[in-house]
């Protein structure tokens, strides 16, 4: 039995491997594209979220405001913010004409607020693209040169481009690695761009979209009640048959994901559960396989002896051989494999932790405001 499990392991990782491979190496990168602007290129509406951001807004922000782009303008949304967010964008958008600042004071019923401060600001654009960011996303000045250019060559709808993930500590750069392995495998994104796959991609960091292909979708209001809102966009825009595609950017777009292990835990809590559906039969039939093809390997070796243990040498040569790998094109260091088995136990954890804190308090507390289950379930798209 111990066996058949050995080869059984070995089998799903060499697919994994080999998926992620070809998979990586098939999606185009913004590098590649001319970043020299001309003033023909249309205009661009960037919406900022922000709910208390003093620690990261003014420095992001001022990257956004010195984009090397002809024609753009650049609206922030002040989500309720109970720090100094709000005087710190008033006192920026005096400075700087470009930046339009949008307070809102309450939230609507049915709403998530973050996607109804998204849906305000695209109501205020005036642009031919809307590009939805972070709060805390910092862009090098060519890259919306580079994305706008992207999707015109290539004639898409929407563009969603990836960044590079910076970490105060290793450990944190080791789960960042491990969980863009992991979501790489649950979203394939280079299977955003074949209309024929089911699969789509949707990033928050950057979500580019054609200002018509936005609102024929309904727009953040057809997603008005998904945490996973960044995803849940690229679902809907793929599902209407518009054309979509995902980029590497990771040198040209920054953040610091998360500052501390107990924020990680908290800053998933409200997605994980959201972005299965709130399927719990999913969520458990996950737990047991990434525990089985991320975890068990490296215990099986120590464990066990013989052909098994050769068979989990192997499994554990390839599932680290893959972690470094696709660290690569995201600018993490491919050492960061060797923490994969803990940063894969640490990721089960949040799983299972987010589903039963969900289930028990009956919905989600994000950004301080409760969302009932009930109500979140409703929103399926």
């Amino acid at each position: 039995m111990m066996f058949g499990l050995a080869v059984s392991t070995l089998i799903l990782t060499v697919y994994a491997t080999i998926d992620l491979f070809i998979g990586n190496r098939s999606v185009r990168a913004l590098r590649e594209v001319s970043p020299e602007p001309d003033h023909t290129m249309r205009r661009v509406s960037i919406i900022v979220a922000a709910r208390n951001e003093r620690r990261n807004i003014r420095h992001a922000l001022l990257s956004l405001l010195n984009l090397a782009y002809p024609d753009y303008e650049l609206i922030v949304v002040n989500d309720r913010s109970e720090d100094s967010t709000g005087d710190i964008l008033d006192e920026m958008a005096r400075h700087h004409p470009r930046l339009r600042v949008i307070h809102i004071d309450t939230l609507p019923p049915g709403w998530l607020g973050k996607n109804h401060a998204q849906w305000v600001g695209s109501q205020r654009a005036t642009g031919d693209v809307l590009l939805f960011t972070d709060a805390d996303i910092v862009m090098e000045p060519t890259v919306l040169t580079r994305a706008v250019r992207f999707m015109d060559q290539n004639k898409l709808d929407h563009l969603a481009a990836t960044p590079s993930m910076h970490m105060p500590t290793r450990f944190l750069g080791m789960f960042g690695a491990a969980f863009i392995v992991i979501f790489s495998f649950f979203a394939r994104p280079w299977q955003a761009r074949n209309p024929g796959s089911y699969f789509h991609i949707g990033i928050g960091a950057f979500n580019m979209v054609r200002l018509d292909a936005y609102r024929h979708v309904g727009g953040h209001e057809t997603i008005r009640l998904r945490p996973d809102d960044d995803i849940k966009l690229g679902k809907i825009i793929k599902k209407a048959g518009f054309r979509q595609e995902a980029a590497y950017a990771p040198e040209f777009l920054k953040v610091e994901w998360y500052s501390s292990v107990g924020e990680a835990i908290k800053g998933l809590e409200k997605n994980t559960f959201s972005g299965a559906d709130y399927n719990v039969a999913l969520i458990v039939a996950g737990v047991l396989i990434h525990s089985l093809c991320s975890i068990w390997p490296f215990v099986a070796i120590l464990v066990t002896g013989g052909w098994t243990q050769a068979i989990y040498g192997l499994a554990v040569a390839l599932i680290l051989f893959t972690v470094a790998d696709s660290s690569r094109f995201h600018l993490s260091p491919s050492w960061y494999a060797i923490g994969y088995p803990l940063t894969s136990a640490l990721f089960i954890f949040i799983m299972l932790r987010t589903m039963i804190l969900n289930l028990s308090q009956g919905g989600i507390y994000w950004r301080g405001t409760f969302y009932p289950l009930d109500e979140l379930r409703k929103n399926r798209v």
